[in-house]
């Protein structure tokens, strides 16, 4: 099973984020620009949350809230929960439906150095099983 540091290695490493004071209009506007479901939330270099489309469609619409005047700090999720670029593929997809979130950060040294999503993890899992199967159909033919 893959890594982390080898799953990120295939990924564009491009980490999308906002600061806690940007307001909510401008995350969902770089998750439309950037296709993304989710955006970090930076304090300068520090991890302060994750905003998602999920935050977004239960903490402002359904309350009926502005986008333009509320603050991403106010929807945000603060306690991420992070992995480490030594982390498997299964570790990930474990965390992700017992928390039923879609998006880890991945935190090297105290920084952020990629993100992984549950489409990236679903590709990774189907990449593996596409080798054991050749390697299956190989040693049978043999």
């Amino acid at each position: 099973m893959h890594t982390l540091r080898q799953l990120l290695g295939s990924k564009t490493p491009e980490i999308y984020a906002v600061a806690s004071g940007d307001s909510v209009i401008d995350a969902i506007r770089l998750m439309a620009e950037k296709s993304v479901g989710a955006v970090l939330v930076m304090d300068g270099v520090s991890l302060a949350g994750i905003v998602s489309e999920r935050d977004y469609a239960r903490k402002v619409v359904l309350h009926g809230r502005s986008s333009a005047d509320t603050s991403v700090r106010d929807i945000m999720t603060a306690g991420v929960i992070t992995v480490g670029p030594n982390h498997t593929v299964e570790h990930c997809m474990q965390l992700m439906t017992e928390h039923r979130i879609r998006h880890l950060p991945v935190m090297e040294d105290g920084e952020v150095i990629g993100v992984i999503s549950i489409g990236d993890l679903v590709k990774a899992v189907i990449e593996d099983q596409k080798v054991q199967l050749d390697q299956l159909q190989r040693y049978i033919a043999s």
